[in-house]
């Protein structure tokens, strides 16, 4: 219980202060970030951006595969023109492979879950240049979208262009 009161006492903070209601549903900067959902990336705070500026997709390995829904609806239907995916160092997604989190569903769980992949990677810049070119040649993006890949770096901040 105590997270919960923690999270509510910090939400009336912000919104005590919050001066943000009139932000139109399409991002300003007109574009899009694909990246992980790992805590220790803040893609906001390391892309400089504000609310309204972006979409910000999160998700485990920041993977364009699992992101191309909210992609296709980011571009087709609120108007961003860019993509840029982030994905880290020391992620997790380098630590597995589908068989062995279908084992520890298995065991854990008592469930079968072998019908998803997971998306996991065991090279991170190629993870990178593949999520890229996974959205520069879906039918589903406009053709000549900008798309640019960047490794964030957990321990320094900076980020690094792959691809």
């Amino acid at each position: 219980m105590a997270l919960l009161d923690e999270v509510r006492a910090a939400n009336d903070a912000y919104a005590a202060g919050f001066t943000k209601g009139d932000l139109p549903m399409p991002p300003g900067r007109k574009f899009v970030v694909v990246a992980c959902m790992d805590a220790r990336l803040d893609p906001a705070k390391a892309l400089g951006l504000e609310e309204g500026d972006a979409h910000v997709i999160r998700n485990a390995g920041g993977r364009a595969a699992d992101a191309l829904r909210s992609l296709v609806i980011s571009q087709r239907l609120l108007g961003t023109q860019e993509v840029l995916v982030v994905h880290h160092t020391d992620c997790g997604m380098l630590t597995f492979d589908n068989p062995t989190l279908y084992g520890i569903c298995r065991e854990d769980l008592g469930a079968d879950a072998s019908d998803i992949d997971f998306l996991p990677f065991s090279d991170l810049e190629q993870s990178v240049r593949e999520d890229v070119e996974l959205i520069r040649s879906s039918p589903l993006i406009a053709k000549n979208t900008p798309v640019t890949g960047f490794v964030y770096d957990v321990q320094t901040g900076k980020i690094h262009e792959v691809a």
